[in-house]
């Protein structure tokens, strides 16, 4: 007869410890794991693949599409390292359709794509200046006033962001990493020589912890006496099965931007027998806790509009529309870095754009972690600049969005 059954003992020191796995932390987790291992620990409050959060879906914008030098800079290696995940998983995550960035001739500020035009002209990547007339021509799905132009890249596409997270999380697992989900973070604390992190089942402690948090990272950041100027907002895309399918083939169609002070963006088809499209910062604030699954019909008015005025076609009865997080520091650039007095401590928000960058996100924040420095260039992006330490910063990604997805 079998005696009693031994109590399996749960380990609890690591030497990395992941707190949140959609898009960045899965990422994160794949990249510590190349490299420390059955030493790395990733900590999800929810279920995998969860919709709750901003990295769900079947596609997020790819580009090197950028008005700002520092974004071009990312770009290239994220390219890179997205292709080298692929190569190791077998598991294509980059569907390349090319790109368009509209605007109306006078538009200014940020959103003028001679700006952008200039970037890349500068950063060699090449790309081509259109007149409505051309663009038409070569997309006749599209219904544009003479006063439109565009820019065409054609590297531009899409990343499967719930493909790519599943695979950074299954590469992880191979490389030996312990990922755990329904198991919430109740707090931080920083040590010089660690950092404890406190969950329902006890305290895991490693020599470093990396915050991937989205919506919750002010929730992580209170253990540490933080709070910083972070919005949240409740967005949704809406997916609308057309009868002109042949016409949004990702083969036929590019991903697009419409650059203005409502700014909305769209995709071919892609994982539904639908095409996508949305509004970009077009929801109500709200917070993880606060939020609802309940699309905002005003918003969605705003978007069939656009809609039927320039992609008639594109229209068809709605499939479905699908809420997410945004969260957005003032200025709406990322923040990867340090957090500032608890060097243990590694943190990324994501500003609502950075699903494009996450396998290299995942990257940087393991040689922050490990290695305390990395090479890519993400000095513009700290935690210390006017736009998280000066409460005076007037957000600006209402009208003027810094960057849009």
């Amino acid at each position: 007869m079998a005696g009693p059954r031994r109590k399996t003992r749960v380990r609890t020191d690591y030497e990395v410890i992941v707190v949140g796995c959609g898009g960045l932390g899965s990422a994160a987790a794949y990249w510590l794991a190349r490299r420390a291992g059955k030493d790395v620990l990733a900590l999800e409050q929810f279920s995998l693949g969860h919709e709750r959060g901003s990295s769900q879906d079947h596609s997020r914008i790819i580009r090197r599409s950028y008005h700002n030098p520092d974004y071009i800079a990312l770009a290239v290696p994220a390219y890179d390292l997205w292709h080298e995940v692929e190569e190791e998983s077998g598991v294509q995550l980059v569907v390349k359709t090319g790109g368009l960035d509209l605007e109306r001739i006078g538009t200014n500020g940020i959103k003028d794509l001679s700006h952008c035009a200039e970037a890349m002209t500068v950063a060699g990547i090449p790309h081509e200046e259109l007149s409505a007339a051309e663009i038409m021509y070569r997309w006749p799905q599209f219904h544009l006033p003479d006063d439109t132009r565009g820019l065409f890249q054609a590297d531009s596409g899409l990343v499967d962001a719930r493909k790519a997270n599943a695979v950074h999380i299954a590469l992880a697992r191979l490389h030996g990493a312990t990922i755990r989900d329904n198991l919430a973070v109740e707090s931080i604390q920083s040590h010089p020589d660690g950092v404890d992190v406190t969950t329902s089942e006890g305290v895991f402690h490693a020599a470093h912890v990396v915050l991937t948090g989205g919506a919750w990272t002010n929730n992580l950041l209170s253990s540490l006496d933080l709070r910083w100027p972070l919005t949240v907002t409740q967005e949704q895309v809406t997916y609308f099965a057309t009868p002109h399918l042949r016409d949004f083939t990702p083969d036929r169609f590019p991903i697009w931007i419409w650059r203005a002070q409502e700014e909305f963006y769209g995709f071919p088809i892609y994982g539904e027998v639908a095409t996508k499209a949305g509004q970009d910062v077009g929801g109500h604030e709200v917070t993880a806790e606060t939020r609802t699954f309940i699309p905002d019909e005003p918003t969605k008015v705003r978007l069939v509009r656009f809609l039927q005025q320039h992609l008639p076609r594109f229209l068809g009865p709605e499939l479905f529309t699908r809420t997410c997080l945004y969260t957005m520091p003032p200025d709406r650039h990322f923040v990867i870095d340090a957090v500032p007095g608890h060097p243990r401590v590694t943190v990324a928000a994501d500003a609502a754009h950075a699903f494009k960058f996450a396998t290299l996100f995942g990257r940087i924040l393991s040689e922050l972690a490990l290695d305390a420095r990395t090479t890519y260039p993400i000095a513009p992006f700290t935690a210390d600049r006017p736009a998280i330490t000066d409460p005076t910063f007037a957000p600006i990604f209402r009208n003027e969005a810094v960057l849009s997805r």
